[in-house]
């Protein structure tokens, strides 16, 4: 087999193997070609070449998103890593396992205008759980082709390390943080940079490895909730006619069926679930903007809960955090094994274990159960909200509204669902989905700039057909997504094109003048077509009712080539007809 020969690129590759790393995506450079010439060489690693590293970094993310292992993403130096910041980020606040491999020039090389240079080290420290930065190889200067006139080197650091340092304590050096790093990744999930300086010549190879890597096992400690806490949570639970709890995003599958219905049979609980959440239950409700919009003063004082538990990611509804702002709870447990941020300004309790161990330990312990009308009233509520959702349904006019209704009614049975940000993940959220549908939303930071290379990171990882719907903005924004040789056949794009933000119209703010259809809603007359023809998408369009029903009865068929769908919808009626949909619930 081939590896590269410089030491310090064996030493990362034989340790990403050794932590079953095995999905590695390479953007094209030079300085990286160590790791590209190891990764490629080896059978054990599915590489990957996406050219755009902002794409390739969202692609990744979406690949580990579905395997829930770390997936590597390797580029170049220079600004070539900075464009990993927004996939880092949604990583770190979405809790996805992404390894950053860098490459970088030696010190004496960064800050002298050389070519590809910037300050690598550190450059996510924001957002990262580590960051490990690696020693350059020692070597004989002497004997390296082009290499006789080495230049004057100012960091004194850099002269001790090559020059009086040992080989053996750099290389132990370097084993250490790779390893620290990957652990961190797998243990806290999120990303970790790993920045990885190589000297010229960059490309010389052989054929046995020369250092031998020691790798240690990520230890997961078991938690447990202490005793005390416990018991206090009873005596409070036991207390409480009123318990609400607010899932967020959750991963499918995450909590047994048994806790949910025990939950549910509890007329003093009330589950609110999001289209993110993954979880279904016929008592839970599912569309909390349609709950709440439309109470009244009164009414949101009955709904305000005594207990509020929250698990999960982030929340996409403003409307139930601006009510638990107003109307906060006795008692606010978040439920999280890695951290717990006070979204509601009233957090009481973070447990830091498991959901599913939470409610399999916590529940189980409920002896008392208070009586209570609280269940019982607000589902009555939601039913009463479903029906004139129905009949709001029947009388609305070709609407990204009416276009949501049909799409989430359409998507087949055991689906992956992609939704992009904006408009499209809040219009989802007026909608029950189909249990068997598996949902994802980047809401992390809640960008739109990384929704379409998510999404095909995610189907090329997932043996299910993965259906993406999105907004026209968030859909161009990122294009270069489609420049990418492995989206799976089966793949399909839903691109809603209403020919702007229109998430904006809704908003507070004059509309309807020149400065907000430049500024905020972005008009365009772009359209999809083209794309869908230079990335060898099939490609339909549509603009009715009824050219929309016809093109879903073959969409999500079997066909030679993934497909794209755009749906044209009247940006002056879409407004019109949300607003208008909460005044008709009331």
């Amino acid at each position: 087999m081939i590896y590269p020969k410089i030491p310090l690129a064996q030493t990362v590759i034989a340790l990403c193997k050794a932590k079953g790393i095995q999905h590695i995506v390479i953007s094209p450079g030079s300085r990286n070609a160590p790791l590209t010439i190891g990764f490629t060489n080896d059978p054990y690693f599915k590489c990957y070449s996406i050219v755009d590293e902002r794409c390739a970094a969202f692609f990744a993310m979406g690949i580990a998103q579905q395997i829930q292992k770390p997936t590597a993403v390797v580029c170049t130096s220079g600004s070539a890593l900075l464009n990993y910041y927004p996939a880092v980020a949604e990583a770190f606040y979405s809790s996805i396992p992404l390894i950053v491999l860098s490459a970088d020039r030696p010190k004496h090389l960064i800050g002298i205008g050389d070519g590809q240079t910037i300050n690598q080290k550190n450059v996510f420290e924001n957002h990262i759980l580590y960051s490990a930065n690696l020693k350059l190889d020692l070597k004989d200067e002497k004997n390296v082709p082009g290499n006789e006139e080495l230049p004057i080197m100012k960091n004194i650091e850099d002269k001790i390390e090559r020059f009086l340092g040992l080989q053996k304590d750099i290389q132990t050096h370097n084993e250490e943080e790779i390893d620290t790093a990957i652990n961190f990744s797998i243990i806290k999930k999120g990303p970790i940079h790993i920045n990885i300086p190589f000297d010229e010549p960059l490309y010389q190879t052989v054929e046995k490895p020369t250092v031998k890597p020691k790798a240690t096992e990520p230890v997961v400690k078991p938690r447990s909730i202490e005793n005390y806490t416990m018991q206090t949570c009873l005596d409070d639970w036991n207390l409480a006619a009123k318990k609400m709890i607010l899932v967020g995003v959750n991963n499918p599958n995450e909590i047994d069926k048994k806790w949910l219905d025990d939950l549910a049979n509890d007329n003093s609980v009330i589950v609110l679930t999001e289209t993110t959440s993954n979880l279904y239950h016929h008592s839970f409700i599912s569309s909390i903007d349609q709950l709440i919009s439309p109470l009244t003063e009164d009414e949101e004082k009955q709904l305000q809960p005594d207990i509020l538990i929250t698990f999960g990611g982030l929340i996409v509804s403003k409307k139930i955090k601006t009510f638990l702002r107003k109307y906060q709870p006795k008692h606010h447990w978040h439920i999280d094994s890695k951290e717990a941020m006070d979204t509601f300004f009233c957090l009481s309790n973070h447990i830091e274990i498991e959901p599913n161990k939470f409610f399999e330990s916590f529940l189980p312990k409920i002896t008392h159960y208070v009586k209570s009308n609280y269940s019982s009233t607000w589902n009555a509520v939601k039913n009463k909200r479903q029906k004139r959702h129905a009949e709001y349904l029947e009388q609305i006019p070709f609407s990204d509204f009416m276009v949501f209704d049909k799409l989430l009614k359409s998507v087949p049975n055991n689906t992956v669902l992609q939704i992009g940000n904006s408009s499209a993940i809040r219009y989802a959220q007026l909608f029950n989905i189909n249990k068997s549908i598996e949902v994802y939303c980047n809401r992390g930071t809640s960008g739109i700039d990384g929704s379409t290379s998510t999404a095909i990171g995610c189907a090329v990882a997932n043996k299910k057909q993965t259906v993406f719907i999105t907004g026209d903005l968030s859909f161009f924004y990122d294009s270069n997504a489609l420049w990418n040789n492995y989206i799976p056949k089966n793949f399909r794009i839903i691109v809603v094109n209403n020919t702007g933000g229109g998430i904006f119209r809704i908003l507070p703010g004059h509309k309807n003048t020149e400065n907000f259809d430049t500024y905020f809603e972005t008009n365009h007359t772009l359209t999809a077509k083209q794309l869908a023809a230079m990335y060898g998408f099939a490609y339909k369009s549509v603009s009715t009712e009824v050219t929309l029903e016809n093109a879903l009865k073959t969409f999500y068929m079997d066909g030679e080539e993934p497909k794209l769908l755009e749906i044209f919808t009247p940006k002056l009626v879409n407004d019109e007809v949300l607003l208008n949909y909460f005044e008709f619930l009331k």
